[in-house]
């Protein structure tokens, strides 16, 4: 069975935090891993998890993209393809367009989508158009 994350149950296994819960949590997470079962973490999770690690946490953009990361690593949590393609390029706490701007883009790429922004910067991007 694959299960899907949403941004409580991530926060929790990222933070530790509050501890009860958290325990509660990974061992849920133990529990079904040895079953053989999967998870998986949306876009939308990875968004909120991003802005709450930095404001709610007090992490930096640095912190924050670590232990994403780090999670990531887990074979048996599966991330988007655009994640996938993004989280290991450098210097992503200072990218600009940024990292969650890129994860997008690339997510739209892995479908073979061009992904359309305002925003000037995307022109660095494969794939993109930039309607300026």
């Amino acid at each position: 069975m694959t299960f899907g994350m949403d941004t409580s149950y991530l926060l929790r296994l990222l933070t530790g935090q509050p501890k009860e819960l958290a325990e509660k949590a990974l061992a849920r997470y133990q529990e079904a891993v040895g079953r053989g079962d999967s998870f998986s973490v949306s876009d939308t999770v990875v968004t909120e998890a991003y802005y709450a690690l930095q404001h709610h946490y007090g992490k930096t953009k640095d912190e924050t993209i670590e232990a994403l990361k780090g999670i990531s690593e887990d074979d048996s949590i599966a991330f988007s393809a655009g994640f996938d393609s993004v989280i290991s390029l450098s210097n992503l706490a200072n990218a600009n367009p940024g990292f969650l701007d890129r994860v997008l883009a690339a997510d739209y790429r892995s479908r073979g989508q061009i992904t359309l922004s305002c925003e000037k910067s995307f022109c660095r991007l494969p794939d993109t158009e930039v309607v300026a």
